[in-house]
């Protein structure tokens, strides 16, 4: 076993006005939950190591390897719509970058792990049950080919953290290919620190986009670039149910990954206007309103880049008008692909907009369940031997006349049948982290220290696609004594 890790802090090299340094503060008594083995071996770590008793002092923060440089990190944010000039890694220590077997750069995060400058006033600390629903729905995102911050390993504190009441307190490594939000770039903007927001752009540039260092403005391809991300991932976002519950500037991340798992949750019966978060009592960040929420969220990004686009305001005012503008188009041509595959057709075309908006606005009059709605699909489009999901889900008599339609749609489509359902499945999840069963998950382990309702969850969630009807309890829907209608945030 090695406890070595190969750290290259480049963040590092930035001024110390982006950064504070400081040590994760040691907790009482840390003990193992989970290490991430897959995601240790693409980072080249040991899983052996990190699931030893040293590692898991590491991995709690009572013990820093050779190479680490701990900071956390500074900027600022509209939380639902208001200003906050200053944020931070409130709760949030980074320990380092490692250079994945991907060649890629990814940072590696202790999250609980205690106060820094910017956790203004709290204590730093993670309750044990938003760890676990972090992991479980980091790494469910990341099965599901939706591009995600992830979860190394879990695990506990041995001291309690006190919210409405006394928890059992954790510690979640996270990794993600960088922690730079929107906020980052608010903070500088705020401070009228152009040098820093160049220096920002520049950091930005080498590290997640170097294509467009060769452009004759490099802060606008960067700008583009992010307008092109965002858009997908909203995209994938819808096409599999996912609502976020907290999409504020500081939890949108540069590379385009998602980030914050808090009060997060996927729909089970269709509604465009569901919110789970237990603070967005307004829907702000609706199922239906994450979309127009994340090209808000880019205008404040592109805010902050005109005194580094063109000395010009107006020329610069031109030139992001002209990325955010794109933003609708890119979305939609992400979500019209995404869709056509999951009702198994090549391409949406005009004449199947109608199809479209009818089996969206029939799900959301019978209150279809999303996911096995799409699940039953791919099962029709090649009735046949082989497990389906009958059993769980059929359509009510209300389908009949789309479903009909939809047949014809599909027969004049040019693939063969097998094609179709081999793709549908692909783009089709049976798997995901319910709420129900994330709620029960976490409930066993905070109330009866018993995690394995948590791990059986997160290793049937690591093949989505795959339906194995021994398994039908991960799929089915929740009873009603079962629905989780509210999600909370950690802190």
């Amino acid at each position: 076993m090695s406890d070595s890790i190969n750290f290259d802090n480049s963040y590092l090299e930035l001024p110390g006005r982006f950064y504070s340094k400081l040590a994760p503060t040691p907790v009482a008594g840390p003990g193992p939950i989970r290490v991430n083995r897959a995601l240790a071996e693409q980072l080249d770590l040991d899983a052996a190591w990190l699931s030893s008793e040293q590692g898991t002092e590491m991995l709690a923060g009572n013990r820093l390897p050779d190479g680490a440089e701990p900071i956390a990190t500074v900027y600022a944010g509209h939380q639902f719509g208001g200003w906050v000039p200053q944020l931070g890694d409130g709760r949030a220590i980074l320990l380092g970058e490692v250079i994945g077997r991907d060649g890629q750069r990814y940072d590696i995060q202790l999250k609980g792990s205690g106060p820094t400058p910017y956790s203004r006033g709290g204590d730093g600390r993670a309750p044990l049950g938003p760890v676990l629903r972090e992991y479980i729905v980091s790494e469910a995102m990341s099965a599901l080919g939706i591009p995600t911050t992830r979860s190394l390993a879990a695990v506990t504190s041995g001291e309690p953290v006190y919210r409405q009441a006394a928890e059992p307190g954790a510690v979640l490594t996270r990794v993600a290919r960088s922690h730079i939000r929107i906020g980052t770039f608010q903070y500088f903007l705020a401070r009228q620190d152009i040098e820093a927001l160049r220096l920002l752009v520049d950091y930005v540039v080498r590290r997640h986009y170097p294509a467009a260092a060769e452009a004759e403005i490099p802060a606008q391809e960067m700008l583009d670039a992010v307008v092109t991300g965002q858009a997908r991932l909203m995209a994938q976002w819808q096409l599999v149910g996912f609502i976020h519950g907290v999409m504020n500037t500081d939890n949108m991340l540069l590379s385009g990954e998602t980030i914050d798992y808090g009060p997060c949750a996927f729909m089970d019966h269709f509604d465009p206007s569901t919110v789970f978060s237990s603070i967005d009592r307004q829907g702000r960040y609706a199922y239906g309103n994450q979309p127009g929420t994340a090209h808000w969220n880019l205008a404040r990004l592109a805010q902050t880049l005109l005194p580094v686009m063109h000395a010009d305001e107006e020329q610069a005012l031109v030139m992001a008008q002209e990325s955010l503008d794109a933003f609708p188009d890119r979305f939609q041509q992400a979500y019209r692909d995404g869709m056509a595959r999951k009702l198994g057709l090549n391409s949406l075309q005009a004449d199947h907009d109608e199809l479209v908006s009818e089996w969206l606005e029939l799900m959301a009059r019978e209150s279809t369940d999303f996911t096995l709605a799409f699940r039953r699909l791919a099962d029709l489009a090649l009735p046949g031997p082989g497990p389906d999901v009958a059993g769980l889900f059929e359509f009510s008599e209300a389908f009949s006349p789309w479903l009909e339609r939809w047949r014809q749609c599909i027969e004049a489509d040019p693939q063969s049948l097998a094609e179709r359902r081999g793709r549908m499945y692909e783009a089709n999840p049976v798997f995901i982290p319910r709420n129900h069963l994330v709620a029960g998950a976490i409930d066993a382990a905070v109330s009866e220290g018993d995690f394995e309702p948590f791990h059986r969850l997160v290793d049937r969630l690591e093949q989505p696609h795959d339906y194995d009807p021994q398994q039908e309890d991960f799929a089915r829907p929740p009873r009603k004594d079962e629905i989780v209608t509210t999600t909370f945030c950690g802190t």
